[in-house]
């Protein structure tokens, strides 16, 4: 059997205080007027009974639930982004607000629904995020609840937290400049020439562009550059191979994502090589199975949890503005090695 809920009048009458009185303190009024013993009594009041605000009718009172719709395709039933959540989840918390989370596994119907599932319930404001960064086209559905866009675009809603892919592709080329590693690098997953007229997303497009400028600048091409349409660990372990089999070996592997760099790893070891004392390799996401590999993967991190943090103070705190790049911190493990003395080499 439920036991009854405990109202704001048990904890009032418990404190020897009016309703009104124990209203004021618990809901940190700062004009109360009243001592600091009857503050005391209030809290302690309503520590011993258990007692719980009722949202619902603050909400009436106030026109705010303290309700927030995190809707997603596919965030939290994957590993790949549920930093996203993670974050948004704490900054709710933070504000003292409830999250409400929507999955539509990306089907418009679903969508839809959550969206509905989502106005009923009078939330103070919407976070749609995708598992992969990309413009998200959302139903035609009419609300006046505002809405924050989540490692998304979508001309409707200006206002999108993104990872800042153009300095994130720079730091990895950095990485290995800084290693005086600049000639001999190869590039898996994406190649300008074979690319040219294909679009994958605008977040790979800022990636490459980051790329292409620090190698510009440090006036260097990649050896070779590989296209590999879908970025999983067999497509870097068959480019990787293909690559080992060149006359001249790579002195690094740039890879553009973890999992295009793990399948990297299988096929150098299986040809007797070591990362990095023969190979270098740097790629991108900071996947938790980078810190598990030997040695541990250096990588550009996607900053989920700062993402996700950041897309509900936006929303919350209403904040202007169109766009926020959040920067890719570089987590340098053990999988480059500083290149050795010219002079060294020709001894």
């Amino acid at each position: 059997m439920l036991s009854k809920r405990v109202t704001l009048a048990d904890v009032a009458r418990r404190a020897g205080l009016s309703v009104s009185a124990a209203s004021m303190i618990l809901n940190g009024r700062p004009d109360t007027r009243l001592s600091q013993d009857a503050h005391d009594r209030v809290h302690t009041a309503a520590a011993e009974l258990g007692y719980r605000p009722n949202v619902a009718a603050r909400g009436l009172k106030t026109d705010k639930t303290h309700t927030i719709a995190f809707v997603s395709d596919l965030v939290a039933t994957t590993r790949y982004a549920s930093g996203l959540i993670t974050g948004a989840i704490a900054a709710a918390e933070s504000a003292g607000h409830v999250m409400m989370v929507l999955e539509t596994g990306g089907e418009p119907k679903r969508e839809t629904e959550a969206i509905g599932a989502a106005l009923d319930r009078q939330v103070d404001g919407l976070v749609f995020a995708t598992m992969r960064a990309r413009e998200l086209f959302l139903p035609e559905i009419a609300f006046d609840s505002p809405a924050v866009m989540l490692n998304a675009t979508n001309a409707r809603f200006p206002r999108a937290v993104l990872p800042d892919e153009f300095n994130g592709g720079r730091s990895a080329v950095n990485a290995l400049f800084a290693a005086g590693i600049r000639d001999d690098i190869a590039l898996i997953g994406y190649s300008a020439r074979e690319e040219k007229e294909l679009f994958r997303s605008a977040t790979v497009a800022e990636r490459v562009a980051g790329i292409s400028a620090a190698m510009a600048d440090g006036d260097v091409e990649f050896s070779s550059e590989s296209s590999i349409w879908l970025w999983e660990p067999d497509g870097g372990y068959t480019a990787t191979k293909k690559i080992l089999r060149q006359r001249k070996r790579p002195a690094a592997i740039l890879a553009m994502n973890d999992r295009l760099a793990f399948g990297a790893y299988q096929a150098i070891a299986e040809t007797g090589l070591r990362v990095p004392h023969d190979i270098s390799i740097v790629s991108f996401d900071n996947d938790e199975l980078a810190a598990y590999l030997r040695p541990g993967l250096t990588t550009v991190a996607l900053p989920h949890e700062t993402m996700g943090r950041r897309a509900v103070e936006i929303l919350l705190d209403d904040e202007p503005g169109e766009l926020t790049r959040i920067p890719m911190p570089l987590v340098e493990r053990d999988s480059i090695r500083d290149a050795e003395p010219a002079s060294l080499v020709e001894h």
